[in-house]
C-alpha cells in the first residue's frame, strides 16, 4: 500500500485550489484526505486485520469531518460544490 505520491498530491491541489498559490484551504485538503480514506479502504479488502492502520484510517475520516463541518459553518454554498465534486454524502 504505497501512500499518495507527490504527483496525485499535485494534481488535487491544482484541482481543488482556490488561488494561484493556495495550498491549505480546506477544499485541498479534504481532497487530500479523501484520496488517502479511498487508498487506505482498498488496503483493507486484502488486510482484514491490519487495526494499525485502521487506527490512522479513523483519524483521517475524522479530521476530514471536522473539516467539512468547518467549511459548511463557513460558507455553505463552497461545501455542496465539494462534497458534489467528492461524490461525498450521496
Amino acid at each position: 500500500m504505497p501512500a499518495i505520491t507527490t504527483a496525485t498530491k499535485a494534481k488535487l491541489v491544482k484541482d481543488y485550489q482556490r488561488g494561484a498559490s493556495d495550498t491549505g484551504s480546506p477544499e485541498v485538503q479534504v481532497a487530500i484526505l479523501t484520496k488517502r480514506i479511498e487508498d487506505l479502504t482498498g488496503h483493507f479488502k486484502s488486510n482484514a486485520k491490519d487495526n494499525h492502520s485502521r487506527r490512522g484510517l479513523l483519524k483521517m475520516v475524522n479530521k476530514r469531518r471536522k473539516l467539512l463541518k468547518y467549511l459548511k459553518n463557513k460558507s455553505h454554498e463552497r461545501y455542496l460544490e465539494l462534497i458534489k465534486r467528492l461524490g461525498l454524502r450521496h
